[in-house]
């Protein structure tokens, strides 16, 4: 009796799969436990070391807010690291063979000195032709946005990078956990940084231990911080244009490549572009966008009873903006794939 076996199962590439290919991560791995190890011995030194005295002596929600934010960073890293970043399955054997009898009769008939034109594709994406790519590992003429990752040796969805550090490929299903990620550990490196050096300032008196812990804290947030930051904002201005690293890096959608080379993908304003880069769908648009409009009126109501002006109303001005564009926001179609 033939056992029937997933594609995953025929095809892994250089990916480890596990729980009946529930998880998957990158062969090499070794960083992404170190990224582990890091968040872990830094956090855990701060609610062990600083956060009673925190706590006590200036507010309960300190280690509360802290401990919120430490659980959110490690559920995005391990969604991040364990999900499916979009691997796309290779041809069987008979699909390959009806492809490449495809390409043949597109070609014509070969003669002797006859070289085969380059294996691409042309397809047209809000008036921008953009080339499909034949990969020859795959035996697929890839989607739009799809590169092949060498290190998992597999083709990956709206392909972003490889990112040791998860010790996955980043792609289309599971970039949003990935942004998550860095954006949560952007804010817990500062509060943890912050909060450390209100310690150190606050006491009278450090144990020769408890200021070893401090300094090794200190020193870990403050080499941490900038590139966490960095990274955070980088990855907000190609959400904020709809943009991949793999396509900043190459320069595709730049005007040195011709006046007329644009970014098909991109909807024109940062609020679209936001929920179609991290894939909220329509009900999950609703529910944020009504949750933006309460605090909208919420901050209406605290600016008119406060008579808040000044430089303020440069932050009421841009928030107001935005629920004005949010209220004639039309989601047909958001997310979907």
């Amino acid at each position: 009796m033939e056992i029937r076996k997933w594609k995953w199962q025929v095809f892994q590439g250089r990916n480890k799969f596990y729980c009946n290919g529930r998880i998957m991560m990158a062969k090499q791995t070794g960083v992404f436990y170190l990224t582990m190890v890091l968040i872990l011995v830094t956090s855990g030194l701060f609610f062990a070391f600083d956060c009673p005295f925190l706590a006590s002596n200036l507010t309960p929600a300190i280690p509360a807010i802290g401990g919120v934010l430490f659980i959110f960073v490690m559920g995005m890293l391990l969604r991040a690291s364990f999900s499916d970043p979009g691997v796309l399955p290779r041809a069987t054997p008979e699909e390959a063979a009806d492809i490449e009898r495809q390409i043949d009769t597109t070609n014509g008939p070969s003669g002797p000195g006859y070289r085969p034109p380059p294996r691409t594709r042309e397809v047209l994406i809000n008036g921008q032709t953009v080339k499909l790519k034949y990969c020859f590992t795959c035996k697929i003429f890839r989607p739009p946005r799809a590169s092949h990752c060498s290190l998992c040796d597999n083709c990956v969805e709206r392909f972003d990078h490889h990112c040791p550090w998860v010790g996955n490929c980043v792609g289309r299903r599971n970039y949003r956990f990935f942004y998550l990620f860095i954006l949560s550990l952007s804010f817990l490196t500062i509060f943890i940084f912050a909060f450390v050096i209100t310690h150190v300032i606050l006491s009278k008196s450090i144990s020769i231990f408890l200021d070893g812990c401090t300094v090794l804290e200190v020193v870990v947030c403050f080499f941490s911080v900038w590139s966490i930051v960095g990274l955070s904002g980088f990855h907000t201005y190609l959400i904020s244009s709809n943009q991949t690293t793999n396509e900043d890096i190459k320069g595709s959608w730049s005007s040195k490549r011709g006046k007329g080379n644009y970014n098909p993908y991109s909807y024109g304003n940062f609020i679209t572009n936001f929920c179609a880069v991290l894939d909220f769908h329509l009900n999950c648009n609703k529910m944020y966008i009504i949750l933006i409009l309460a605090i909208g009126r919420g901050l209406c109501g605290i600016r008119q009873k406060f008579k808040i002006g000044g430089s303020l109303n440069v932050a009421f001005f841009i928030y107001y903006y935005y629920v004005d564009r949010l209220q004639n926001f039309n989601l047909t179609g958001l997310g979907s794939t």
